[in-house]
């Protein structure tokens, strides 16, 4: 059953708002609208003067919406963050180009709060259109609007493919779009493919605490969402002679809400973006508590390198959570990760085992970590790490 407001009725009185225990109804163009928060309750249907709110059987309508066919093309959603385009658009749009070959369909991106030069780099990084609201407001994230001109974008252009990365942005708002267009949503996959014969998207994402590898499918329901972690792909091919199309789009000016200010974390390494890192220095328990972080954050100075963890010591709080790497932490792809005094639980594997080469430096030899490391130290790292630290600063004396 499905709660709907009949907005020919509707007289804007804002009785329903008032009275929904769960925030799910709001106005829009002096209308009250049911959004994704709504448990059918029902205690609106009494409140409304007009009875402009009714309880309707959904069936109908999502036979009525469901009709495959309406929906063609992939649409990913290009992340901007202060004026940059995030990588993972890039790789969005390596995988994205992949997926909409096999289709034989269009590429496009979503890209908000940014400018007609931003839109013209996606293009030539492999979109054919770019659905672009340069509106100032945007260019600090806010989960409402970004998801009120999403869901509008995925209505007008009816893709059958929308990706987002699995960032603290895509992971934000892409949720509540699926909610709104009631489509299903596969997160934080680490691949994608198609099935040709019957169009489907195969999501692929790690299950039962990474265990198992699950491939899952939405056949009865578009569009086809998912978020994807990033560095996990590859990115698209660039080509500055590439052309295509770009929509101008306006946003919605009824958000409830707006961002004032962004406060950085207190006490974090400045080389905290783990995605962007070419080296990584990580610790785990092996480091024995927050003074051999110290130690680690000397190395990963000296080298150029940004500080990982595993999720032990986060929990313990050796170290801040923007540091963690692995299944509930961040994905990376670095050239170098040098795993310090980390046991190697396939929950850390899955965020750094695409690494071009890892280092593990553990005392025990049977570590789980040294089956996927490209060289091994069989060590105590709280021993090693202060000669490795002391031969570096002599290679730079010299």
């Amino acid at each position: 059953m499905l709660i709907k407001v009949q907005t020919q009725l509707c007289t804007g009185c804002e009785s329903c708002v008032s009275s929904c225990p769960y925030d799910a109804i709001h106005m829009k163009d002096a209308k009250a609208f049911v959004n994704e928060y709504c448990q059918v309750c029902r205690i609106c249907l009494n409140v409304c003067p007009e009875g402009a709110i009714q309880e309707i059987d959904d069936d109908k309508d999502t036979k009525d919406a469901q009709d495959l066919s309406k929906y063609k093309g992939v649409l990913i959603f290009a992340e901007q963050r202060q004026g940059a385009i995030a990588h993972v658009a890039f790789e969005l749009l390596g995988v994205g180009r992949k997926l909409a070959d096999s289709l034989g369909v269009p590429l496009n991106a979503a890209l908000f709060g940014a400018n007609d030069n931003q839109a013209t780099e996606l293009i030539r990084w492999g979109a054919d259109k770019v659905y672009l609201c340069s509106d100032e407001s945007l260019q600090v994230f806010n989960d409402e609007p970004y998801a009120d001109l999403m869901t509008d974008v995925i209505n007008d252009m009816k893709p059958e493919i929308v990706l987002a990365g699995a960032t603290a942005i895509g992971r934000s708002f892409i949720p509540r779009v699926a909610a709104r267009i009631r489509a299903g949503l596969t997160a934080d996959c680490t691949s994608l493919d198609i099935d040709t014969q019957t169009r489907n998207l195969l999501a692929i994402r790690p299950a039962f605490g990474g265990n198992i590898m699950a491939t899952i499918v939405c056949p009865a329901v578009r569009p086809q969402m998912a978020t994807v972690r990033p560095r996990v792909m590859k990115s698209g091919l660039y080509d500055a002679n590439k052309t295509g199309e770009i929509v101008s789009i306006e946003a919605s000016t009824n958000a409830r809400t707006k961002v004032i200010a962004f406060m950085k974390e207190e006490g974090g390494c400045a080389c905290t973006n783990l995605h962007e890192a070419d080296i990584i220095v990580s610790g785990g328990r092996g480091v024995g508590g927050p003074e051999g972080f110290e130690k680690l954050r000397e190395l990963a100075e000296l080298l150029g390198a940004a500080i990982g963890a595993s999720r032990a010591v986060v929990d313990e709080g050796w170290i801040e959570y923007s540091h963690q790497v692995g299944q509930t932490g961040k994905t990376v792809c670095p050239k170098v990760y040098i795993a310090c005094g980390i046991s190697g639980a396939v929950q850390h594997l899955v965020g750094m085992q695409s690494t071009d080469i890892i280092i593990a430096i553990n005392k025990n030899p049977q570590a789980p970590i040294f089956n996927v490391a490209n060289y091994g130290i069989v060590a105590d790292v709280k021993e090693l790490i202060p000669l490795l630290i002391k031969k570096l600063k002599e290679n730079k004396r010299l």
